[in-house]
């Protein structure tokens, strides 16, 4: 499929999205069948990785294209903070795209001057709520504490923020001015707890048919640090939580049809309005969820493959269809991959690669893209497993912040590279896994004899990230030496 020099750019994200329970990854059950339909009709990259697995520092990357150690922002409280250059939403507004956003925000570009047409913000719990029924929704999220629910949700599917955001984006694309081409950014909050979904997507997905877990609440006790600290504070708080992990694994992945179906109804009014042919759509996640291993809900510990890798695909105009089984990309790669799609300069301070030459079937170098970095922490020394902090939650009651003092205490950044996965932490520590073999991270291989050479190979790749990844900003009265396509190797 051919693509105008200015083709219609259409984002579907979703929040706390693992990619390993699709079909189309080898699960078990069918949960998303028409994001497999375009993922088969377009690129699925199967090695796609968050910068960070936290909401705002990864939706901060991909708005830069820079890791959160650039960015600056670190947690999700200091959005405001980003350091950067020219971001999506400028190079987009240069080009004179039209910007339509519909959804959850959770980054520094909120506000709705930002946008020609805003629908937001949505959260976990409310939106932007106008009807009683929508109200009284909201009021109905807010009393399940997050979840996960045991019975079906007892308000109608359009109600749901999924359904509702996607109606919003219809609308704006509808109102467009034809003669110019638009952005449309369509961010879903779902499948982020709370876990709750409605008939039929609630008993959709049986307790009794939801693939074994590959770990339980021992792996966090054996992982030991910040995955114990926060598997004991959920248990303190919800003591025996742990005992719905098949509800919650069911519902989440009735959560994924629901968003399914929105999609299609997305897909299917751009061909309605006959804009599909001209509209490159790109769906991805800021990150994933723990979705019952290690004992464990959401996030919060740790940057295992079920946090850090997310899904990514990528179908429209100028796509050649594969399914991209080899490379290691990442959420930053997606700002300059745009801009070498609408034939603009990828700004200073990007640190992302263009993805369009895989895309489009011309050549790139394997070198290139042979690993990944995501980081985690936002400074100091990490606490240890029996700290007791001041947290912004209190220890008391059920309610709590997987992502706080004590999980997100430090600095780390782990490097993937062909089976293998290191870790190196602010406190001179280390990890190292071989995550074909070891898929959970429970065998740590970290100054083995038998594996200093892979080890040392790995901190070498980590140490040209770690080079890479210094910032190029603010500009000077120097003129840097730019690579073609922001790519570093050949």
């Amino acid at each position: 499929m051919t693509c105008p020099t200015a083709p219609n750019i259409v984002f579907v994200m979703t929040d706390q999205h693992r990619p390993d329970f699709m079909a189309g990854e080898g699960f078990g059950l069918d949960t998303m069948p028409f994001l497999d339909s375009l993922a088969a009709g377009g690129v699925r990259f199967r090695r796609a990785y968050t910068t960070a697995p936290a909401c705002v520092p990864a939706r901060t990357s991909l708005l830069t294209g820079r890791w959160p150690s650039t960015h600056r922002v670190r947690q999700n409280s200091t959005p405001q903070g980003v350091v950067r250059g020219d971001d999506l939403l400028d190079v987009l507004g240069g080009a004179g795209y039209q910007r339509f956003y519909a959804g959850k925000t959770h980054m520094y570009r909120g506000r709705k001057e930002f946008f020609e047409a805003f629908s937001g913000p949505y959260g976990h719990e409310g939106g932007p709520d106008e009807t009683p029924e929508q109200q009284e929704f909201a009021a109905w999220l807010r009393s399940v504490d997050h979840g996960p629910t045991t019975e079906p949700t007892p308000f109608p599917v359009e109600l749901q923020f999924a359904h509702r955001i996607v109606s919003d984006a219809i609308g704006q694309i509808d109102a467009r001015d034809p003669d110019r081409p638009f952005f449309s950014w369509v961010s879903m909050p779902e499948p982020h707890n709370p876990y709750q979904a409605p008939e039929p997507y609630f008993s959709m997905f049986g307790e009794d048919e939801v693939p074994a877990r590959a770990c339980g609440p021992e792996a966090a006790e054996r992982k030991g640090g910040a995955y114990k600290w926060l598997r004991e504070l959920v248990e303190e708080k919800r003591p025996g939580y742990d005992r719905l992990w098949r509800r919650y694994r069911a519902t989440y992945c009735g959560m994924l049809r629901l968003i399914d179906d929105q999609l299609r109804r997305l897909v299917d009014h751009l061909k309605a309005q006959d804009v599909w042919r001209d509209t490159l759509l790109i769906f991805l996640a800021d990150h994933g969820d723990y979705a019952g291993d290690y004992g464990l809900q959401r996030k919060g510990a740790g940057m295992p493959e079920v946090l850090a890798r997310i899904p990514m695909v990528v179908h429209g105009c100028g796509v050649e269809p594969r399914d991209n089984r080899r490379d290691f990309v990442s959420l930053a790669d997606i700002l300059p991959t745009l801009c070498e799609v609408i034939g603009r300069p990828i700004p200073l301070g990007v640190q992302g690669r263009s993805l369009w030459q895989m895309l489009s079937g011309a050549d790139y170098p394997a070198a290139e893209f042979a690993d990944i970095v995501t980081e985690r922490g936002y400074g100091g020394l990490p606490y240890p497993d029996d700290a007791r902090p001041e947290l912004h939650f209190p220890y008391e009651g059920t309610r709590y912040d997987e992502l706080n003092t004590v999980t997100q205490s430090g600095f780390s950044r782990m490097l993937r590279h062909d089976r293998y996965k290191l870790y190196q932490h602010v406190d001179g520590t280390g990890e190292l896994y071989d995550v074909v073999a070891d898929p959970m991270e429970l065998d740590d291989r970290w100054n083995r004899p038998n594996m200093r050479r892979v080890q040392t190979d790995l901190q070498q790749r980590l140490h040209r990230w770690s080079l890479r990844l210094t910032d190029d900003l603010p500009d000077g009265v120097y003129d840097p030496k730019l690579p073609p396509h922001n790519w570093h190797r050949s």
